[in-house]
């Protein structure tokens, strides 16, 4: 019975990473365009850039210049015609910096008649990234951000503020060349403004709210950064659009097509996710627990990204966190709850998310583990690896947000 609900999750998660590739996604938002006179460069960034770098290559005809800059990992060996960069995630480093300055540099002073194609997905926010701040305190303030529960939207209506290159800023810079975006959405709603935190889209937050989302985090920062939220940023933009070619709606349809292949009935609950991690889990969990008793075959789905408050000093990530809470719900019954990141990485970890069925909740006290104490801790990671609970697929080329699901046998 076990058995069976973890070949079933585990089959689910390579087909919906196998269906929210961008190389379909970016070759379908390209096929129709069409360069002015001038050059072509190609910028991409994000967890999913090497893979969005390469289908762009096959798409097109002719690219003068071309820079990826991803994630440590990421980069599946050197593209003709691009300078590869790996940089730092979730926090920027002087790496994330180094690139954002060549990418610069390869869009300066460009004409009316030249094209910047910027391919950007999930994790650009840290590594497309050049401050007005020393890369120290910008690490420092991101930290405290993550670590206060502080969602995408709140984080990113700070850190655009305090970057050359977000708000709009890089579109600023390539003018009056035109730059053609495409996104891979990691943003709930699909927000041009939030994914990455805006490079070429207007920014409509305000430094009144920048200083809110600072206020309520209860933010550390130096005059310097309190003087930089006050420094308003573009609020129209005239030389850049934003494509959205993939998004977790795309990714809950995945796991619906997955499900229903293996004799579920799927249901997508929702696809904006957006709470802490723990009490998700304990959702799904015990939705799972009740819908067990009534002898039906169900895949509940639930797409978007929790949060985790981070108050202990363990190893995890949300998608692990959101997976342990559920576990206790499970104790016994014939039901399974597991939560991924389709980028393949979750939190400071090698694992991608977590899996616990009925048998988890006995596992972890045979193994002597205290499942709550391990939560207080947001020390998931070895508590799941305990116990078979990790579910590891490397970098994926992809990234957009995080699949839930709770699996009813």
């Amino acid at each position: 019975m076990f058995e069976e609900l973890r070949a079933a999750a585990d089959e689910i998660v390579a087909a919906c990473i196998e269906e929210v590739l961008p190389d379909a996604a970016v070759e379908r938002a390209l096929e129709y365009f069409y360069p002015g006179g001038g050059r072509t460069i190609v910028v991409a960034a994000g967890k999913a850039a090497w893979q969005m770098a390469a289908a762009a290559q096959r798409a097109l005809d002719h690219i003068d210049a071309g820079i990826v800059i991803t994630k440590y990992g990421h980069a599946r060996g050197p593209l003709a015609g691009f300078d590869i960069y790996e940089a730092g995630h979730p926090l920027p480093d002087a790496n994330s910096v180094a690139a954002t300055t060549r990418a610069l540099k390869m869009t300066s002073g460009l004409s009316e008649d030249d094209t910047v194609i910027f391919l950007v997905s999930g994790g650009a926010s840290a590594l497309f990234e050049r401050p007005y701040l020393p890369i120290g305190e910008l690490r420092d303030i991101t930290s405290q951000l993550l670590a206060s529960g502080a969602d995408i939207v709140e984080a990113n209506t700070v850190r655009k503020r305090l970057s050359m290159v977000k708000g709009g800023r890089f579109a600023e810079h390539c003018a009056p060349a035109q730059v053609y975006g495409i996104a891979l959405s990691d943003v709930m709603g699909n927000r041009p403004d939030m994914i990455a935190s805006g490079p070429v889209s207007p920014d409509p937050s305000t430094c009144a709210e920048a200083l809110a989302v600072a206020q309520k985090r209860g933010l550390r920062l130096s005059p310097d950064a309190l003087e930089q939220l006050q420094v308003e940023t573009p609020k129209e933009i005239d030389n850049a659009t934003l494509q959205v070619a993939g998004s977790v709606g795309e990714l809950c349809q995945a796991g619906v097509k997955a499900a229903r292949k293996l004799g579920y009935k799927p249901l997508v609950l929702t696809d904006r996710l957006d709470c802490e991690a723990r009490e998700a889990g304990r959702m799904l969990g015990s939705i799972a627990a009740t819908q067990a008793d009534h002898n039906r075959k169900l895949a509940l789905f639930a797409g978007g990204e929790t949060v985790v408050h981070v108050t202990g000093a363990g190893t995890g990530g949300r998608n692990q966190e959101l997976a342990l809470a559920a576990a206790p719900y499970l104790d016994g019954k014939r039901a399974a709850v597991f939560s991924f990141g389709s980028d393949g990485t979750d939190g400071p970890t090698d694992a991608a998310g977590g899996y616990v069925d009925g048998r988890t909740a006995f596992a972890l006290r045979r193994a002597g583990i205290d499942g709550a104490a391990a939560l207080s801790a947001n020390d998931s990671n070895p508590a799941l690896a305990a116990v078979d609970g990790l579910i590891v697929t490397g970098p994926t080329g992809t990234n957009v947000c995080d699949l839930a699901c709770a699996l009813i046998g």
